[in-house]
């Protein structure tokens, strides 16, 4: 069977990369990876940490690109890559823009679309914005759809889509596992870098770059850490800044002057996941971190109105808590000062996966293809 995985941002890459592996393993001369570069650099750090080496790289990214720009672009540069290819499927995984348009172009080729973390919905279509139109739009151009969890199929079903659905886990914990060996016999080295955290303190991980918080929203949740760290000097609070300039700049301007509060670059994977083993509560608006923080019994307080990944929510291993300062602020605060309530979320289950989802995927299509 000859694939082509298409992707072009560091989640997609790292929730990909398991499945990718097994492919090249089994399939090593018709396995094709072709990345947009949506992210950059972001990207290029989990494909050196897996060792995956794209056959077609677009190199889409520009600064302040439009999405209408992003989703052209995308669409015209992947044409003579599938003509050249002619796989017999395509893999997409999740909901970006680069996503949608490679559902989009191996459609308009004819070619069968297997849709990885399908199912996944808020039930508004500006938040996540874009992705909420991305999930549903790539939905209906895909032929084989592999979802995490039993809400994600009814999802599915109820938009009328009824033909293979399966449902698998996640990939991310699959992701998760290999590189929690990777870096469980390098202790130290990462010790070593993040030698001016102090981790005998409770520690909170903070990511915040979604493009719906921009303005307002972000400045709501910058007041929020800036009042918890000075109310909390007894906590650090690391923060790996987004590059882009709406996120960065407000974030230097409230926070750059507290002394527990860490402002650093963003972090490769493997410093990402070596950083969850040992923080306390992770302040989030990612996706992914929904799924992965769990895995080490970190509570997630999450930076959004609202959330696809409702299930963690449901099983108590994540919270809603919006961009409203008042409410983060006591969050937080009660999770720093309530034990009974920090291990109610704790030693919650996580509802994502058991690290076997990619041999699931691969096992399935193995007999339909």
């Amino acid at each position: 069977m000859k694939t082509l995985f298409i992707f072009g941002t560091r989640p997609e890459a790292i929730k990909l990369a398991p499945l990718i592996l097994k492919y090249k393993k089994h399939y090593p001369s018709s396995t094709f990876v072709c990345v947009s570069a949506q992210h950059r650099q972001l990207l290029d750090q989990v494909l050196t940490f897996f060792s995956i080496q794209p056959d077609f790289d677009l190199n889409l990214m520009k600064p302040n690109q439009t999405l209408s720009e992003l989703t052209a672009n995308i669409i015209s540069a992947l044409t003579p890559v599938i003509t050249e290819v002619k796989p017999d499927v395509v893999f997409v995984q999740g909901d970006t823009t680069t996503v949608f348009a490679g559902a989009l172009c191996a459609f308009y080729n004819q070619t069968k679309v297997v849709h990885i973390e399908a199912g996944l919905r808020s039930g508004n279509k500006y938040s996540p914005f874009p992705e909420e139109i991305n999930r549903e739009l790539t939905s209906k151009l895909s032929d084989f759809h592999f979802t995490p969890t039993a809400l994600a199929s009814a999802n599915l079903e109820k938009e009328g889509i009824k033909k293979n659905i399966f449902q698998v886990g996640n990939t991310v914990i699959d992701a998760l596992i290999i590189a929690k060996e990777k870096v469980y016999n390098e202790d130290n080295f990462y010790q070593a870098f993040f030698s001016n955290i102090n981790f005998s303190k409770k520690i909170i991980l903070v990511t915040c770059h979604r493009r719906e918080s921009f303005g307002e929203g972000i400045n709501n949740i910058f007041s929020a850490i800036r009042e918890i760290a000075l109310t909390h000097p007894d906590v650090e609070i690391i923060y790996p800044v987004h590059p882009n300039p709406n996120v960065k700049l407000e974030a230097e301007k409230q926070l750059s002057d507290i002394g527990n509060v860490n402002l650093i670059a963003p972090l490769d994977y493997p410093y990402l996941v070596w950083l969850l083993t040992k923080v306390n509560i992770v302040l989030t608006d990612s996706g992914g971190l929904q799924e992965e923080a769990p895995t080490f019994g970190k509570p997630v307080l999450v930076l959004r109105e609202v959330t696809e990944r409702v299930e963690g929510i449901e099983a108590g291993t994540a919270k809603l808590v919006g961009n409203n300062k008042t409410t983060i602020v006591n969050e937080v605060n009660l999770l720093l000062t309530n034990e009974i309530k920090y291990k109610e979320m704790a030693n919650a289950i996580n509802p994502y996966g058991d690290g076997l989802t990619s041999q699931r995927i691969f096992e399935i299509l193995e007999k339909l293809i």
